[in-house]
């Protein structure tokens, strides 16, 4: 999505004057802090953090290019590591202090053929995430993270129909995740429902790779 299109998304979101669109580039320290400081500024305070971004660059170990890899770990891992420390930072100098949650995916916790360079990141984000915690705890700054599986979402739904099936037959619930599953339990993880919760990963996956 353009840079561009962050004031119409926001205006979707909006509720009672209470959204903003800010571009971020998650692989530069000084977009993530701008990021941070925009939400301060018009918010009063950095309560949660959602790190979100993600791209793919499928292919095999073999044929795998140095891009390829650096792009998905630049994203994936380095965002993920400039997006809690940037928000860290300004929640450990709140009294309430706050909570990050980082995106992960099942494929952190198993590998999957063709995405060496996506597995990689996601298990990283996994160790980023309990060293955090451990750094973070103190100042009352909680960072847990989630492992997604297999979601119904635009890029799975291209899938081809013999390749989700295979997919879904490794799921003991029988079918594929809908966003909302996956956006409850971040809610969850950001509200004081989980207030004694940090360092954790949840899967959300039905089931799969357990």
């Amino acid at each position: 999505m353009s840079a561009g299109n962050w004031p119409g998304v926001a205006n979707r979101l909006d509720v009672r004057g209470r959204a903003i669109g800010v571009a971020c580039n998650v692989t530069s320290a000084g977009d993530v802090e701008a990021l941070c400081a925009a939400a301060t500024d018009t918010f009063g305070a950095l309560d949660i953090m959602v790190n979100n971004a993600g791209i793919t660059r499928d292919a095999t170990m073999r044929k795998m290019t140095e891009s390829e890899l650096d792009q998905v770990i630049d994203v994936h891992l380095k965002g993920c590591c400039l997006g809690t420390r940037a928000a860290s930072l300004r929640m450990r100098e709140q009294d309430r202090g706050g909570s990050i949650i980082n995106v992960s995916s099942i494929s952190g916790k198993v590998g999957m053929l063709g995405q060496t360079n996506y597995s990689a990141a996601k298990a990283g984000i996994v160790g980023l995430t309990k060293a955090a915690a451990k750094e973070v705890g103190f100042a009352n700054v909680r960072v847990n993270a989630i492992q997604p599986g297999i979601i119904r979402t635009p890029m799975t739904d291209s899938l081809r129909e013999d390749v989700m099936a295979k997919k879904l037959a490794e799921v003991p619930m029988g079918r594929a995740g809908e966003p909302g599953e996956v956006a409850s339990v971040v809610l969850f993880l950001a509200s004081d429902m989980s207030s004694y919760m940090s360092g954790t990963v949840l899967e959300i996956a039905g089931g799969r790779h357990i």
